[in-house]
């Protein structure tokens, strides 16, 4: 994963609550066994027509949000069925950023482990973002991680939390089981020393 300690980046907004993931990465595209390839597939249902053109009445369709890389939505984003397959067609698509005002915890937590940081506010900040967005299609939002904030060119400045444990793994760029491997001199020296103090756990 890339780290992830600032950016700034365009805000596409897509006002719609309880959005689950199999709307946003439906169950048809769901065969292939790596994280890539599912950007194009993301919101399918509502991005394509029936014939497979872009749907000019979706709204991360508007030009003005090409290259997008933050995603601010409605309440209770990603919920529905657990697939990690969301937060992949998240990724893939561009979206570094999401901000909402809550998320179904698996997808929240598949966030964190996709190199994604999940952004939550109040109702009244999320509105305000949205209507700066409104008001200036194509605003770029700028959010410093390490500090912990969200700043907008008209002057809305958000604090928001993160677990300090995400945190550092997302500034690192690395998932639970990178961070883990840091210790892998340790881990085998820990198996060696149990192997031979304590043989019986090791017996098949």
């Amino acid at each position: 994963m890339e780290p992830l300690t600032k950016h700034q980046g365009v805000a596409a907004l897509l006002d719609r609550s309880n959005v689950d993931t199999d709307q946003i990465i439906p169950k048809q595209f769901l065969k292939k066994t790596g994280r890539t390839g599912y950007g194009k597939h993301l919101f399918h249902d509502w991005r394509y027509l029936e014939n497979g053109d872009d749907n000019p009445n979706f709204e991360l369709n508007q030009p003005v949000y090409n290259n997008s890389s933050i995603l601010v939505t409605g309440d209770n984003f990603g919920c529905g069925s657990s697939r990690e397959h969301a937060p992949w067609a998240i990724r893939d698509y561009g979206f570094k950023i999401i901000i909402s005002t809550g998320y179904a915890d698996i997808f929240y937590n598949n966030c964190f482990k996709n190199g994604i940081l999940p952004i939550k506010t109040g109702s009244e900040e999320l509105a305000g973002l949205m209507s700066e967005i409104r008001a200036n299609p194509g605003v770029e939002f700028a959010v410093d991680l390490e500090k912990q904030f969200l700043s907008t060119p008209g002057g809305k400045r958000i604090f928001f939390d993160v677990e300090a444990f995400r945190k550092d793994c997302l500034m690192k760029g690395m998932d639970e089981i990178e961070w883990t491997l840091r210790f892998q001199t340790r881990i085998k020296a820990f198996e060696s020393d149990q192997a031979l103090n304590q043989p019986w756990l090791w017996r098949e």
